[in-house]
């Protein structure tokens, strides 16, 4: 498929989101429908789009390209497994309590339970933690983009990546939340039926019945499921599993993002029945997702493809992109695209809405900015409404920035390091919310909240550092968000206080 035939398929993509966006946003435009939809999101529309928003285009070529490592296979499906009961835990403790104190950000809790330095604290650490993994999710995928499409007319990698964030923007900036649940409807019914095409197209060039590509994967050397050989190693079966449990509860149960369009629904009884669905899929998808990677391998073996080399070093990312553009028929490699595509944008778009929704609301005040009738005129508002847009402006303009840093330093082992981002900025919020939820009959000191959330990640940098010398040769993986929420905890119980009343949370 040609660079341009590629380049018109973008353009009528995003022309339809965008097309979406107005029909959406021409009643309401207000901050209301931008932060919460009005409260009225029906709960099989959020469970469906959330699927786009939690399978990143890192996903979407990552684990696939992972597939082919011997020592990991399928081990991502243990981790798969305990992300499913972590979104059991944050459904019936989490969902609950949010929707009890009706809040718009959910670190309003903090602010309730701990008090105000301790409120900025845990926004700060989202508005850090979502940026910097949000723009990387974007990165990796404006890397393919650039590679197989905009290199073809020479267009600068700055270039690609502001004209990407320029359409994000374009169809979230006036409709936010309410707008963002259709169109990622829309683009997680592209993502799952690329999936499910992908693995009909490379198992008809195979010659491979549905059947006999099952066989061909479950007696291939990429099926390996579990792990329990060695607890020293990251893919141990345990290792992986609470990783999974925790790494969700911080960056499901306590994100904005996530957590935003659940508090869209009516009531809890929809938000509740939204994320047991959207478990259930969650699970399903990644299973397919892992039978991707074991036949895109076996298609590459039989028909002589390399992993795609850069900078010398062998990119399994790029595996998927490299057979859906260059080996395959012209409609499988629409389909890569479209599934590519609707996974990185649907993350973004969500990540955007929900960076702008965190600082509106938790440093601005808007949503308390209300005359003493409990009305507000509407100059005021529209105001408000202008500062917002300047605020969505802002953050785009922020991850720009942050991209263009990634792609300055092109470093594998930095990129690695910053993948693992989330559990260095999740880990001190897990801390709060754990000290806010289970120790009722104490507070904190609230100014010296913010040293605990610095203190934690850097003692956690420091263990996995030298964890060799320390641990003997433990690997330790995901499962550092425990430790790092664990030292938070910690070092709350330190600087607290008898609290002066019981709290009710």
């Amino acid at each position: 498929m040609s660079p341009i035939a590629i380049l018109i398929l973008i353009v009528v993509y995003f022309g339809l989101l965008i097309f979406i966006s107005n029909i959406v946003s021409r009643k309401s435009s207000d901050n209301d429908t931008f932060f919460k939809a009005n409260k009225n999101s029906k709960w099989y529309l959020v469970a469906f789009g959330m699927i786009g928003t939690a399978i990143s285009g890192i996903t979407f070529i990552s684990v696939p390209g992972e597939v082919g490592n011997p020592d990991l296979q399928f081990k991502y499906f243990q981790f798969v497994i305990g992300c499913a009961i972590g979104f059991i835990i944050v459904a019936k403790v989490l969902l609950p309590l949010y929707y009890r104190m009706n809040l718009t950000s959910i670190y309003g809790y903090i602010e309730q339970r701990l008090g105000i330095v301790s409120y900025k604290t845990a926004a700060t650490i989202f508005l850090i933690g979502r940026t910097i993994g949000s723009a990387f999710r974007l990165y990796l995928v404006v890397f393919v983009l650039q590679k197989y499409v905009f290199d073809a007319f020479q267009i600068p990698f700055a270039v690609t990546v502001l004209i990407s964030l320029g359409l994000i923007f374009a169809y979230t900036y006036r409709g936010g939340l309410k707008t963002i649940i259709i169109t990622d409807t829309l683009q997680t019914f592209f993502l799952i039926s690329s999936v499910f095409l992908t693995i009909f197209f490379v198992c008809r060039s195979l010659d491979f019945s549905l059947v006999e590509a099952f066989e061909e994967v479950k007696n291939s050397n990429y099926s390996k499921v579990f792990f329990f050989e060695d607890y020293l190693k990251g893919t141990y079966f345990w290792k992986q599993i609470l990783g999974g449990i925790f790494v969700t509860i911080a960056t499901v149960g306590l994100d904005q993002d996530l957590m935003q369009k659940n508090l869209s629904c009516k009531n809890i009884g929809e938000a509740q029945k939204n994320m047991f669905t959207f478990t259930g899929v969650f699970v399903l998808i990644n299973i397919f997702f892992l039978s991707v990677g074991a036949l895109l391998y076996i298609y590459a073996e039989k028909n002589g493809i390399q992993v795609p080399m850069v900078n010398d070093v062998a990119r399994t990312d790029l595996l998927f992109p490299e057979i859906a553009i260059n080996h395959l028929s012209i409609i499988p490699t629409i389909v890569f695209l479209l599934g590519l595509t609707a996974a990185t944008f649907a993350t973004t778009d969500s990540a955007l809405t929900a960076l702008t929704t965190s600082f509106c609301v938790d440093f601005l005040g808007m949503d308390k900015k209300k005359s003493e009738d409990g009305s507000r005129k509407m100059e005021d508002d529209k105001k408000l409404i202008r500062t917002r847009h300047l605020v969505h402006v802002g953050f785009s303009v922020l991850m720009f920035l942050v991209i263009i840093i990634f792609n300055s330093i092109n470093d594998d082992s930095v990129v690695k390091m910053v993948f693992k981002i989330a559990t260095y900025t999740y880990g001190p919020l897990l801390g709060l919310y754990a000290f806010g939820l289970f120790v009722k009959s104490k507070t904190v000191h609230d100014k010296l909240v913010p040293f605990i959330c610095l203190i934690s990640p850097a003692i956690c940098f420091l263990i996995t550092q030298n964890s060799a010398s320390l641990l003997g040769n433990y690997v330790i993986d995901n499962e550092l968000i425990i430790v790092n929420g664990l030292i938070t905890f910690i070092g709350l119980l330190i600087i607290s206080k008898p609290a002066t009343s019981q709290t009710k949370f």
